[in-house]
């Protein structure tokens, strides 16, 4: 650096210091509604989460993993890892990914054969270290899917992103047709779209004050890039906005931004309708994966563990639980996660900022007590092992029913229909308290995003009537209170109403009217589409009433456009997720809830052999009727059975984590990553569901064992 450069940035620094506390003072006093948002304060937040200064527990262990171990993962995997932590803006890099996932998969390894080693003490049965194997061969297999983290999220990143696409050329074409200024229309378009979009494209403008780009364009250009190979429709929208201001003749570039939505919005509906015709397969493949084999095939389930004797219950027990609730919601939450992740981009409906706190507290309070009274067999189990009780007068029938090997002198169990029957209030209580927890966090939020999509539909024909009055020559504010007097009893004429309100009343200008922090109608529609609308207005309303009329009639134009194809978006995906709601709210719940019932009754089956033995012996019955039954018996050992109180257990959690997967991907696919409508949607689907088969359990338990002991009763076997 020269000596005069040097004078020159000591004369800059001087002069900064002084008006940096005026700038502040400014700033402080500023109260009136302004468009512009301050865009330093962003990028300097913007630093922040670059820099890792909130992160999160994912980048919290990577970084930790790298510091204990690094470890480098594979030479393919490096460019895509590298490319999905850009994407995300995570403060991590692919070492400490690799490093977290290592260390996960020999933790595992190592409890496994810690596992292996006691197990084996304990027995003395080669048989026994077979589960430990299991859980070792999990630790090794699960290392390169925990590397590919960064990718999933990377997927749900864009799957976010893409999902706020058509808004936000929306909102650029929109700014634009009034104000041909493609940095003031990305402001705007910033102002009025959700995360990630939004941060991203505050990455363009962060890149430019940070000198990596000299213009907007080329940091534009940047960005645009990496969606190429993802959303190509989105890259060559962008570029025809480009290109419109570079257009002499006005018509031409009105033209240019029309087509640019045009072309969103074709691109759109063209790939969904190709992503709807292959959705059957995968979904089949879902329903087959995770309803319908895993769930049949634990009829027989009763039968082979009796087979197996080689191997404790206890093991079996842990067996089942790393096979359904470990292994299969994992399998069939990444098959969902990949078919989400070939979703195109939708017409994202506006996420709301809406406080979605809910209180825990009385969820887990119910959840709680419904999970100690489903554990009362289980703690019977330890108290009095060898003592039996039952339910009220209903008689042994309904009891806790402890079988003890006269030969060990343990007791088995418990293999009582009662304690079935308090098991299923385990997996009722978990889906009941998550029930709780996400319906009244978004009850508030989902209603206020229902008004607003029914205003936003009729916003279209309100904003092209306030148009055509404008263009006649009507003031703005007697045109407010026209269209809202035709619209009267609607949202919209409501909304219209609150305007010429504070317009009559306070004596408030339209943009008061609108926008004041107190008192302006928007407050009462927080609809980022009709913020913008009004925007819109009060911009063009600087350039003539013929500038504001022609910007809300395209407007109008430009949302019926949207909502035209969003519907036909529903129709396409409509037997699709009729299929999926049908998986969730009807067949697993009654397949599981039936097959709940049918192994209890083998189970029942089994039991009632084990009890003919000991008192057929005890009775001193004919040597061959002995040795029949024995022969019987020594294949269908109530000894190496699961007890039907841990097999419905493993069950009813099954369900409860199908249903969970199963919605996210529904909602995914129906609205993209669309937060709270899934949580609504999880919220309604864990009670209605579960419900559904805590209710067909109990009726086919009740049924089917009871059935089973009038028969035996009622046999000479």
């Amino acid at each position: 650096m020269t000596i005069k450069d040097q004078d020159v940035q000591a004369i800059l620094e001087k002069y900064k210091k002084r008006l940096d506390p005026k700038i502040n003072t400014i700033n402080a006093d500023k109260t009136n509604y302004s468009f512009s948002r301050d865009f330093s304060k962003e990028y300097i937040d913007f630093r922040k989460d670059l820099l890792g200064k909130t992160t999160t527990f994912y980048e919290n262990l990577c970084n930790n993993s790298e510091k204990i171990v690094q470890v480098k993962p594979d030479k393919k995997l490096i460019p895509e890892l590298i490319k999905s932590i850009e994407t995300t803006h995570m403060n991590i890099t692919y070492i400490g990914a690799s490093s977290f996932a290592t260390l996960m998969g020999f933790l595992i390894i190592f409890l496994g054969i810690i596992y292996g080693a006691v197990n084996f003490i304990l027995t003395k049965d080669l048989f026994s270290i077979l589960i430990p194997l299991l859980i070792i061969l999990m630790g090794a297999l699960i290392i390169k899917p925990l590397t590919k983290i960064p990718n999933y999220l990377a997927t749900r990143w864009r799957l976010r992103a893409s999902n706020q696409m058509v808004l936000c050329i929306l909102y650029i074409v929109m700014y634009m047709r009034h104000t041909s200024n493609l940095e003031h229309a990305l402001k705007f378009a910033i102002d009025h779209i959700q995360e990630p979009l939004s941060l991203d494209l505050r990455k363009v403008f962060f890149d430019v004050e940070d000198g990596k780009y000299s213009t907007l364009k080329e940091s534009l250009d940047n960005y645009l890039e990496s969606w190429r190979d993802y959303n190509l429709e989105f890259v060559n929208s962008f570029h025809l906005i480009e290109g419109s201001l570079y257009e002499p003749n006005e018509s031409r570039r009105i033209e240019l931004l029309d087509r640019s939505l045009e072309m969103m919005l074709t691109g759109t509906y063209e790939k969904m309708m190709h992503y709807s015709q292959n959705l059957k397969n995968p979904i089949t493949m879902i329903h087959m994966l995770g309803v319908v084999l895993p769930i049949l095939g634990l009829v027989i389930l009763p039968l082979v563990s009796s087979f197996i004797k080689q191997i404790s219950i206890m093991n079996k027990i842990i067996g089942l639980v790393l096979l359904y609730n470990i292994f299969l919601p994992i399998i069939v939450f990444v098959t969902a996660t990949n078919i989400l992740s070939k979703r195109p981009t939708g017409y994202g409906q506006s996420d709301l900022k809406v406080n979605m706190k809910s209180s825990w507290f009385f969820p887990v309070l119910i959840m709680g007590l419904f999970i100690i009274i489903g554990l009362i067999p289980f703690i019977w189990g330890f108290v009095a092992p060898t003592k039996d009780f039952t339910i009220g007068f209903l008689g042994n029938f309904f009891s806790y029913q402890c079988i003890e090997d006269s030969a060990s002198n343990v007791c088995y169990g418990p293999y009582g229909v009662g304690s079935l029957l308090f098991s299923l209030l385990i997996p009722l209580g978990l889906a009941f308290g998550l029930s709780m927890y996400y319906s009244s966090k978004t009850k508030k939020a989902i209603k206020i995003i229902q008004e607003t999509r029914i205003l936003e539909q009729e916003f279209s024909g309100s904003l092209f009537q306030l148009g055509n009055r404008i263009g006649d020559g009507v003031p703005a504010e007697v045109a407010l209170e026209t269209v809202g007097d035709n619209m009267k009893g609607t949202p919209t004429g409501n909304f219209f109403r609150l305007v010429t309100q504070n317009i009559r009343n306070l004596g408030m200008d339209v943009e008061e009217s609108i926008f004041n922090l107190k008192n302006g109608a928007i407050l009462n529609y927080p609809s980022p589409l009709i913020q913008g609308s009004m925007e819109v207005l009060v911009e063009s309303s600087k350039k003539g009433p013929k500038v504001v009329a022609t910007s809300l009639i395209s407007i109008s134009n430009y949302v019926s456009q949207i909502h035209n194809v969003n519907e036909r978006l529903k129709d396409l995906l409509s037997d699709v997720m009729s299929s999926i709601s049908s998986q969730i709210n009807f067949l697993a719940p009654v397949i599981a809830g039936i097959v709940v019932g049918i192994a209890s009754m083998i189970v029942i089956v089994i039991g009632y052999l084990a009890n003919l033995i000991q008192t057929s012996a005890a009775n001193n019955a004919t040597e061959g009727s002995i040795a029949n039954i024995s022969a019987i018996s020594s294949f269908l050992s109530i000894y190496d059975t699961i007890p039907s109180y841990y097999f419905q257990i493993i069950i009813g959690l099954y369900v409860v984590e199908i249903i969970y997967v199963l919605t996210v991907m529904s909602n995914g696919i129906e609205n993209g990553a669309d937060k709270i409508t899934e949580e609504h949607e999880i919220g309604r689907n864990m009670k209605k569901s579960i419900l559904i088969y805590f209710l067909v359990s109990l009726l086919v338990i009740i049924i089917f064992n009871a059935l089973a002991y009038t028969v035996l009763k009622s046999t000479n076997i």
